[in-house]
């Protein structure tokens, strides 16, 4: 169930869509014979969709798409909310958090697209084994198309790691928080650290902990579930391990708590020597570095026992049809034409995103793009080893939860990590129990 407050919010939100604009209560009434498609407000995908569009209006002119990005709001899942209790969904929404989709299917709102003709054998051929595994639902059922991804990796400075003296990056815990106390300072001798070797979100809303703590448990549990078999699965020796990596991080002062602010970025200013972030950081980066800045991305720090691949949160948005669409199928072949592989190239080049397409990084169609973008190849390469989320319909409670605890552990301290792990296993099996 969603919190009562994100509930009212929504409504409230809804009230004033309809108010504002009147043209939103006409819905599938004004659309014609076409259907109507929604993608983020990104401008790369606004792009993207254009073309697809484009393309397949001018192929189809009998069977027309509508499209235009979702409408402007405090956040895109509000207004597809809003939508939703509108009955004024588009047809096909390409920017759905792969987490929330367990809520809609439970309420019944999502066409199954595993009913629709040609459906089983496209996303076979795209995905995965693993990834078909990951996003279907609880009932047996698939409710999304799942289309792009952005993995979390450890940016670095060069020139910072090569005055430290690192041949290869400090992939261990032990090698990073090394490093770490060597990096950081009081430039300016006032008996302040202003000089760290990190930062991410000391914020507690849950999203935050999908950019921290969700990748770090990834990265050391070679890519374990959160849930499983509807009980909390985390209580072990890699969440701890991460919480004490998070914590020791904090308490020895390595990270700052800083906020980044909006005119300052201290990665950029070289106060920081590394951040966890995602692909959208090279055309930033590309845009507002200094002349002679170098940097590089390496996989997430994992325990020092770590054996195999390493694992990392990607992300993940997919595509949905909702059940007010009149032609499913229709809509469908349309979304196969969007996540072909000259679709998938037209995003790469307009979005600087990830197609969630097996092999991304060995598609001979793709190989000329990353030999021009370097950087970008580094992300496709780690695709192969990238999780979402898993099939709750209350996945953002149970980030909550962690977030609390993550609060009272890693920033406050005043709780060890086999404490705050099981306060919080407790607190989501209460949580689960109670569905």
């Amino acid at each position: 169930m969603m919190p009562k407050k994100n509930l009212q919010a929504a409504v409230l939100l809804f009230l004033f869509l309809v108010l504002a604009f009147p043209s939103c209560r006409e819905g599938h009434l004004s659309r014609g014979a076409g259907l109507e498609y929604w993608s983020s407000n990104n401008g790369g995908e606004i792009q993207f969709s254009q073309w697809a569009v484009g393309r397949w209006n001018n192929a189809h002119p009998d069977a027309p798409i509508k499209y235009q990005p979702v409408p402007e709001g405090q956040s895109s899942e509000e207004i597809i909310l809003a939508a939703v209790v509108a009955k004024t969904t588009p047809d096909i929404y390409s920017n759905i958090w792969q987490g929330t989709v367990e809520f809609y299917s439970n309420a019944g709102i999502l066409v199954a697209l595993d009913t629709l003709d040609g459906f089983l054998e496209f996303i076979q051929q795209r995905c995965s084994p693993a990834t078909i595994q990951e996003i279907t639902s609880g009932d047996g059922h698939i409710y999304q198309m799942p289309w792009k991804i952005n993995p979390f990796m450890t940016i670095y400075n060069k020139r910072i790691f090569a005055e430290l003296g690192l041949d290869t990056p400090p992939q261990s815990y032990s090698a990073y928080l090394q490093a770490a106390e060597k990096f950081k300072k009081d430039t300016d001798g006032d008996g302040y650290i202003d000089q760290w070797f990190g930062n991410t979100s000391t914020k507690l809303a849950w999203y935050q902990r999908l950019f921290n703590f969700y990748p770090l448990y990834l990265a050391a549990s070679g890519g374990m579930p959160l849930i499983k078999d509807n009980r909390a699965n985390f209580n072990n020796e890699y969440a701890i391990e991460a919480f004490r990596f998070l914590q020791e991080l904090y308490r020895k002062n390595y990270f700052s708590k800083q906020e980044q602010s909006a005119g300052q970025d201290l990665f950029v200013a070289e106060k920081y020597a590394t951040k966890w972030t995602g692909p959208w950081e090279i055309q930033y980066l590309e845009r507002y570095k200094r002349e002679g800045f170098e940097y590089g991305f390496y996989p997430m720090p994992a325990p020092d026992d770590h054996i195999g691949p390493i694992y990392t949160y990607c992300d993940p948005k997919s595509i949905v049809i909702f059940n007010t669409c009149r032609n499913p199928q229709l809509a469908f072949e349309f979304i196969k034409t969007m996540a072909d592989e000259e679709g998938d190239l037209q995003f790469l080049q307009a979005t600087n995103q990830l197609p969630r397409r097996q092999g991304i990084d060995t598609i001979p169609g793709f190989q000329a793009f990353f030999a021009q973008n370097p950087q970008l190849q580094v992300f496709a390469e780690q695709a192969k080893h990238v999780k979402g989320v898993d099939n709750c319909a209350v996945l953002t409670e149970v980030f909550d939860i962690i977030s609390q605890e993550y609060e009272a552990c890693v920033l406050y301290q005043v709780k060890s990590p086999e404490e705050a792990i099981a306060d919080a296993e407790r607190a989501v099996n209460v949580l689960l129990r109670a569905r």
